[in-house]
């Protein structure tokens, strides 16, 4: 038989990170009530969530590899909005983070999940921040639960 490993969501006992943009915090702020809501409902505790709040997006890179490295947290979570204008700078800031956020997680051993949302224009950015696509913020922490679950299995 071949063993098979599957993270669970349950976050009884874990502990997380939470960076957070505070720019368009209209919109990251559901981000964060998503996620809080998210990790309480799978028994996480307040305790054990630490939530940082940064300038703006390209400042999330730098704050979570901080945490990173201290090593405290089970998982971290990234949340931000970026709304394309009318240059391609929403694209650059996206694909930077994205980069630098992949990179924290592969070096420090530790998930750090993108729960950014990119949206072309305010109704998008809406609909992903709560409303009728969901909430972005709470399925970044669906998915730092269950990869801190397996990397403990994993350990």
């Amino acid at each position: 038989n071949c063993k098979e490993y599957s993270g669970q969501l349950q976050a009884k006992g874990l502990k997380f990170g939470i960076v957070v943009s505070r720019f368009n915090d209209l919109f990251t702020g559901q981000l964060l009530k998503g996620a809080m809501d998210c990790l309480l409902r799978h028994g996480g505790d307040e305790k054990n969530i630490e939530i940082v709040w940064v300038p703006g997006a390209y400042e999330l890179p730098l704050a979570l590899k901080k945490l990173a490295q201290a090593g405290k947290h089970n998982a971290l979570v990234a949340l931000g909005a970026v709304i394309q204008g009318a240059t391609s700078h929403a694209g650059l800031i996206n694909a930077q983070v994205a980069r630098a956020l992949t990179q924290i997680s592969l070096e420090s051993g530790i998930p750090v999940v993108d729960g950014l949302v990119s949206a072309e224009n305010i109704d998008q950015a809406i609909e992903r921040c709560g409303s009728k696509a969901g909430n972005r913020g709470w399925n970044a922490a669906q998915t730092a639960i269950e990869m801190a679950s397996l990397l403990q299995q994993l350990s």
